[in-house]
């Protein structure tokens, strides 16, 4: 009776493994044949109840049967399989011939090129460029620029402090407290740089992006002067005259202090998020330099004076190309990098 069976299933596994049309055909008469749960695992569940001299003939004949079984199953999976190769080789092919892509081209972050082009502009003018550390001490990025620890104006930087007391710089201004310590007056520098808050992130906002702040420091310098170089520095920048505005601001290490504002490039003053729907983007904080912060840099105020200037070299960037998130110049998302 199990001899009959065995026989059945060679027969008719092996006309299935001859009928099927593709590997998953062929693969469902496999487990079906000899799967865990296939024909071929019931019958040797009956092997039990045979005796020992027909147990070893039946068992000759079933380990035949399997053999055969997993013969043919591999010869017409490798069938298959070949099949498959010739017709990728003869759909996916390369050109060896031609010549190679070659190495692909980069190009300077916008912010970069922009940073650039504004050292540029003031090397001209007889500015130094100087940089500082980015883990700065408190003294250095709070205290000598008239914001001692009791000053409500620490409150207006998010700040992120270190565990040994120091902290991520939240403006460039500690490199003109270190310009005006080693340079002395007369003296005129600029200060390119990453800086970090602890910023909720926006259309206009990021955690980490740059500035650039500057300085003059010389006998009789006035209001005048700063509108002087500002006004250089935007035309320069936007290769056109743009519409600013400048209202009185209230920084601790100028007075008096003024906010620069730009006409929204973005939205041409319509309103968009990155203006927040007022027509007009913050754009360059400035004054003239308070006298405690000469004080503290060993400058006396009765002889020298100067005038301070800070800009997002981030925002700017987004002004100057029409971008209208801030999160795409952080992304590193190549596609939207190499437009520049």
């Amino acid at each position: 009776m199990l001899d009959a069976k065995l026989e059945e299933l060679r027969r008719a596994t092996l006309a299935g493994f001859a009928s099927a049309v593709s590997l998953e055909q062929l693969e469902e008469s496999r487990v079906a044949a000899l799967g865990r749960k296939g024909t071929l695992a019931q019958i040797s569940k009956e092997f039990g109840k045979l005796r020992p001299e027909e147990r070893a003939q039946l068992g000759k004949l079933l380990n035949s049967v399997k053999q055969d079984l997993e013969s043919d199953y591999g010869d017409k999976k490798r069938g298959f399989e070949q099949a498959e190769l010739a017709h990728r080789l003869a759909n996916e092919w390369i050109d060896v011939t031609l010549p190679a892509r070659g190495v692909r081209v980069g190009s300077l972050h916008p912010i970069t090129q922009l940073q650039s082009e504004i050292e540029d502009l003031f090397t001209s003018l007889g500015f130094a460029i100087l940089y500082g550390p980015e883990v700065e001490t408190e003294e250095h990025n709070f205290d000598a620029l008239n914001i001692p620890a009791t000053h409500p104006a620490r409150d207006m930087q998010d700040t992120f402090w270190l565990s040994d007391g120091n902290l991520l710089r939240t403006h460039t201004s500690p490199v003109q407290v270190r310009g005006m310590r080693e340079l002395k007056p007369p003296l005129r520098m600029i200060a390119p740089g990453r800086v970090f808050r602890n910023e909720e992130v926006d259309a206009s906002h990021e955690h980490t992006f740059y500035q650039l702040e500057g300085m003059m420091v010389d006998r009789e310098v006035s209001i005048a002067n700063l509108i002087y170089f500002m006004k250089i520095l935007l035309s320069s920048i936007f290769k056109r005259d743009a519409i600013v505005r400048l209202r009185p601001g209230y920084f601790p290490f100028v007075e008096p202090g003024f906010e620069l504002d730009i006409h929204c490039l973005i939205c041409d003053g319509a309103g968009c998020p990155v203006c927040k729907q007022s027509g007009w983007v913050e754009l360059l904080p400035c004054g003239l330099v308070h006298p405690n912060v000469l004080r503290m840099s060993d400058i006396d105020p009765e002889e020298w004076s100067g005038f301070a200037f800070g800009l997002g070299l981030t925002r700017l960037a987004m002004m100057r190309y029409g971008i209208d998130d801030i999160r795409q110049l952080q992304g590193g998302d190549l596609r939207f990098l190499t437009q520049f």
